[in-house]
């Protein structure tokens, strides 16, 4: 007689739980605690965390142009509320990993990333990358909200192809879960479908926006696949710290390039 493992929870309930630990890993939400909760496969959800955050930052530009906030304030007020919704993880590791970039001795890089101290080039970027999306907000007068949650979802697509293609360059780490998720390109379609249908939506909403919605899967699907590539051009593979900079690089380049549209 076969015999068959048994699963703890229906495979449906072990999803949910494995949304609720990616919410709890990936952003300040705050959740109940859950019995059962699997934080290996929480990247496998990062772009629908992408386009809920993207959602909550949507609400929020709608609520204060609704007030009258003027464009530059709400902009502001969005990247800060975006950046305090993942508390600060994203950039905390593009700010790492810029400060090891800047070491000339490749084989000190990791030693400089894993010092929680931030040097100067590690400022610069958090900086820059601040300064990119609000510039970038301010640029687009129209569907901003529509561009606001596809570049939260691109960004973290950006990562998991970082995640399924390139070595992780450390034996521990938190970044290391990552690769129980997302092995193969078989594990970025569900992601990359759900991105391409989000574009089909803003195409909907708005039959005008066709070159936008193309635009935008272009963009994003170029964006993500090549900044993680550049960054395992520098330093042979990826870290918890490169993840953090491929999702923060990648929303702020999807922004600016955007702003061609508008």
């Amino acid at each position: 007689m076969t015999e068959f493992a048994v699963q703890p929870f229906p495979w449906w309930k072990q999803q949910l739980l494995n949304f609720a630990a990616s919410i709890i890993f990936y952003t300040i939400i705050p959740l109940p605690y859950f019995p059962g909760l699997d934080f290996q496969k929480v990247a496998y959800f990062t772009p629908i965390i992408g386009l809920m955050i993207g959602g909550i930052l949507c609400a929020l530009d709608i609520g204060m142009n609704y007030l009258g906030v003027p464009v530059l304030t709400r902009s502001v007020a969005v990247v800060l509320v975006w950046l305090w919704l993942t508390g600060g993880l994203h950039l905390d590791g593009a700010m790492d990993t810029a400060d090891g970039l800047a070491v000339t001795d490749p084989k000190r890089r990791l030693e400089v990333m894993v010092d929680s101290a931030t040097g100067a080039f590690g400022a610069m970027a958090a900086i820059a990358i601040l300064l990119l999306k609000t510039t970038a907000l301010t640029d687009i007068s129209t569907n901003r909200d529509l561009a606001i949650i596809a570049a939260c979802g691109w960004g973290r697509w950006g990562q998991q192809v970082a995640i399924a293609f390139y070595p992780y360059l450390k034996p521990t780490g938190k970044g290391a879960i990552h690769k129980q998720a997302i092995r193969t390109y078989r594990d970025l379609l569900p992601g990359w479908l759900l991105l391409v249908g989000w574009s089909g939506i803003v195409w909907w909403i708005n039959g005008d926006n066709f070159s936008l919605a193309i635009g935008m899967v272009i963009i994003g699907s170029a964006i993500a696949c090549i900044i993680p590539a550049w960054f395992h051009h520098q330093l042979g593979g990826h870290t918890g710290d490169t993840y953090g900079a491929v999702v923060e690089w990648s929303e702020a380049l999807f922004l600016c390039i955007l702003t061609i549209f508008h």
